[in-house]
């Protein structure tokens, strides 16, 4: 079964495609890095997934069930852009009244369990106002995992943040689907944390799905390369395009694609005059393959 299936879905805005004809598939238990630059659809898709916006056409499906079925959406929980807090109220008292609105009995009980999972069980008496931004999309996510939802959809919740809240936060959404099962839908233009977590990723542009694979697909689609310093970097790099097919001057680094042979390459440099200061063995990341992919769209 998966958490998320949607079909040929579109939704346009004056005549223009937000989404168009998307097709995803989200795996119960991933986490689902969503992926693509402003005004790609992300946020459009989000908002169609939790009933806020209605489609043009297409299907979407949650657990097997259409998104509208109101079983399947008391199984949902969302951040869209922001947490929708009382500025001056309690930390308590913004989850207590979600929890009146969504009908939970057992508030008290509720409110300690989400305020644990997302480490601020200590600032329940701490106006929102007085809170960090951490700690605001900290409390967003607290709210949205009022009522235990099997789905967490998560619109930039890092973004903004220092690196201990990106930390804070990483670990926050790995626990809530390794020891909770919980599903969650994470965009993000922050990559490189993105690619810590993530066990799948769905690549949109321009409204439409262009790419979709998993952590370990994407690993072993991603070069592999050496990468390495010396004196003269321009000398080196002339020798060493000579033997291998593509070299390059990159983050005042050379780079060898497609290598992953460090002896080999010293021992070349060395034969021909040039000595190594510093070499490593390297693979893409993320970041890179998606700049890749994007370039690679744009020359087609």
């Amino acid at each position: 079964m998966n958490a998320i299936e949607i079909r040929n879905l579109s939704k346009s805005f004056r005549g223009m495609y937000a989404v168009d004809h998307l097709n995803m598939t989200v795996p119960v238990g991933s986490i689902y890095g969503f992926i693509g630059e402003n005004g790609s659809g992300k946020s459009t898709t989000m908002k169609l997934l939790c009933g806020h916006l209605v489609a043009d056409e297409g299907n979407i499906k949650l657990f097997d069930r259409k998104h509208t079925d109101p079983g399947v959406r008391v199984r949902v929980g969302a951040l869209i852009e922001n947490a929708g807090c009382f500025p001056g109220s309690s930390v308590y008292q913004n989850l207590k009244m979600q929890c009146i609105n969504l009908g939970i009995e057992n508030a008290d009980e509720e409110i300690h369990r989400v305020l644990e999972i997302v480490r601020m069980e200590d600032n329940a008496n701490l106006k929102f106002k007085s809170c960090s931004l951490g700690m605001k999309q900290r409390i967003g996510i607290a709210m949205a995992l009022l009522g235990d939802p099997a789905l967490l959809i998560l619109d930039e919740p890092i973004n903004g943040l220092d690196t201990d809240g990106m930390r804070i936060m990483r670990e926050i959404l790995v626990d809530i689907t390794k020891t909770y099962g919980c599903t969650v839908l994470i965009s993000s233009h922050i990559l490189g944390e993105l690619e810590k977590i993530a066990t799948h990723y769905g690549i949109i542009r321009q409204g439409k799905m262009i790419m979709e694979l998993s952590a370990e697909e994407m690993d072993s689609r991603a070069q592999v390369f050496v990468s390495l310093k010396t004196k003269d970097m321009k000398g080196a790099k002339a020798v060493l395009s000579a033997k291998f097919a593509d070299v390059r001057l990159e983050d005042e680094y050379i780079r060898i694609y497609d290598v992953d042979d460090t002896a080999e390459v010293v021992d070349f440099l060395m034969k021909n005059g040039h000595v190594v200061s510093e070499i490593k063995k390297n693979k893409i990341g993320l970041e890179e393959y998606y700049i890749e992919l994007m370039s690679a769209k744009e020359e087609k």
